[in-house]
């Protein structure tokens, strides 16, 4: 994928159901978390959103929630992958109680998908386990990225089960060198993230930060973080694309930083072409 004339805007973080489940899906989501989702969770309804944002491609995050789902969910997301090829990009994923997890990451890596998302708090593991430290070691090994919710989940009771200090634990023992922390490191736990993470080889992404966070504790993080690691992202159909990239060009920093975070950083990521 080449870009010449503009910035590539790249929603790192996006989730969308198939269209029988997504209606029913979305409105007990939303109503377990108390919040309101921004499109139908669809994927017409994620495309819809992108063009009317001008982000051009979107990372879909698929949960498997239970181990039995692995074969279901990712056969969904390659079939995005093949129809949508270029404008959406699905990441597989894996349940950390999945039998023969080797096996499966690399079917995984061999079906051509560019990285994993794991959902400690769905699927109720703390994030140092060993099913998870296995997990995490093996796809660094096959050059996978590995995008983990982080934080605090406003749908789901304590405990957190992939707090900063815990997420630090992994690093230092693994090196894992394309790790994602969605919700800037940790949702709702940025004083930890800025003790625990910040500055760490790791990557954070935005998804629903702009309208909890503090500007100050945001540049606070960014500052010690640098910019080259952050990427854009929305938690799609959980935050609207206009408003995250409106965030974003409003933050008092450089228009470099601000391409960085909103493209170029997942295109490095990604390993595309620039």
């Amino acid at each position: 994928i080449d870009f010449c004339e503009r910035i590539m805007i790249i929603d790192f973080h996006t989730h969308i159901f198939p269209d029988k489940i997504a209606e029913k899906t979305i409105a007990k989501l939303a109503s377990v978390a108390n919040i309101a989702a921004s499109t139908d969770g669809t994927i017409n309804g994620l495309v819809e959103s992108m063009n009317r944002a001008n982000v051009d491609i979107s990372v879909i995050q698929p949960v498997v929630t239970k181990p039995e789902q692995f074969e279901t969910i990712n056969q969904f997301a390659q079939s995005i992958n093949e129809k949508y090829k270029g404008r959406l990009i699905s990441f597989g994923g894996i349940h950390p109680d999945c039998e023969d997890y080797k096996q499966k990451l690399n079917q995984i890596k061999e079906s051509g998908f560019l990285g994993i998302k794991i959902h400690p708090d769905y699927q109720k593991v703390m994030i140092d386990d060993v099913r998870y430290m296995n997990i995490i070691e093996y796809a660094n090994e096959l050059d996978l990225i590995i995008l983990t919710h982080s934080g605090i989940d406003m749908g789901l009771p304590d405990p957190v089960h992939c707090p900063p200090d815990k997420v630090r634990k992994v690093l230092d023992k693994l090196k894992p060198r394309k790790m994602v922390l969605a919700h800037f490191g940790a949702w709702n736990q940025w004083e930890e993230v800025y003790e625990y993470l910040a500055g760490e080889d790791v990557y954070l992404d935005t998804a629903l930060t702009f309208d909890y966070i503090e500007q100050d504790m945001f540049m606070k993080i960014l500052e010690k973080h640098g910019s080259d690691k952050i990427l854009f992202a929305t938690d799609s159909p959980w935050s609207d694309a206009a408003e995250g990239i409106k965030a974003v060009r409003n933050m008092p920093i450089s228009q470099n930083v601000k391409d960085d975070i909103l493209g170029n950083n997942a295109m490095k990521l990604l390993q595309m072409k620039g």
